[in-house]
């Protein structure tokens, strides 16, 4: 092994440590007595002893109710997203129409406001469709904000697929929507798994539209219910990491088991003709 090569390892391994780093010292942090949390010499490894704070989490909070929340807005925003952008994302593609300058212009405009100024507006919309208190609320307003962003990444991976390969289909007899879904879906599902990832973190993550269109306990979803730990006077710091270690773990799984897909739908653009 060169000198060169095991400095490439060590750099990659020191950049996986300051990037895991956090989450380890979440670990720790849980598994610290309060006691030893505000000591002058702070701990370095978890307390194993400590392990019974996750069962109390569990028995004590709805954290199970509000993870499985979590994953459903997440799960609707994601596969909302991919049916709402593919169509579009192959007409500025493929298609040649008046105003399309003008149409990705406004998909892009779309990302420069921010959550907050459009809350007002939002919940007057929710009152007057019933949508307030839902988990379907959220998927939709969740879905409006990805959808911009998704048809954007699935089009630079529509770019990259040979014009020949639907010529021939439309040869055959394949009509545009048979083309794209039998044909260009297939050639760009690594893009879409990518673009997957996207919509799925965005809607495990979002908190300030989960904060104000919900109010039922029932209804509450993770990242609401972790916020809700954070008191005025006093803030069980064990107690919070424990909670964000378990809110974390399902989206770090998702993660890993789509990283591959991940990766090539990142590079896939790049591939022409």
């Amino acid at each position: 092994m060169s000198w060169r090569h095991g400095m490439h390892i060590s750099a990659v391994l020191a950049l996986l440590g300051v990037a895991a780093f956090p989450i380890y010292w979440m670990l720790v942090t849980s598994l610290t007595s309060s006691a030893e949390t505000f000591a002058d010499v702070p701990r370095l490894v978890p307390d194993l002893s400590q392990l019974p704070i996750y069962n109390a989490v569990f028995s004590t909070t709805q954290i199970g109710v509000w993870l499985v929340n979590s994953a459903i807005v997440a799960a609707g925003t994601t596969v909302l997203s991919i049916a709402l952008a593919i169509l579009p994302a192959y007409a500025l593609s493929r298609l040649q129409f008046r105003g399309k300058g003008l149409l990705g212009l406004c998909l892009f405009a779309s990302q420069m406001l921010p959550e907050v100024m459009l809350v007002v507006p939002l919940y007057a919309i929710f009152v007057t469709l019933g949508l307030l208190d839902t988990l379907l609320g959220l998927i939709l307003v969740n879905s409006a904000f990805t959808v911009p962003v998704v048809i954007w990444i699935l089009k630079g991976a529509i770019d990259s697929v040979p014009v020949e390969l639907e010529e021939a289909a439309r040869v055959d007899g394949c009509s545009r929507i048979e083309i794209l879904l039998l044909i260009v879906a297939p050639l760009i599902a690594p893009t879409i798994a990518a673009a997957s990832v996207i919509a799925f973190f965005h809607g495990w993550n979002e908190y300030v539209f989960a904060l104000t269109f919900v109010s039922s306990e029932g209804l509450r979803t993770a990242s609401v219910g972790l916020a809700g730990f954070v008191g005025e006077l006093i803030t069980p710091i064990e107690t919070v990491m424990a909670v964000g270690i378990i809110y974390t773990l399902p989206a770090i799984t998702f993660y890993l088991v789509a990283q591959r897909y991940v990766v090539a739908g990142m590079t896939s653009g790049a591939i022409k003709g």
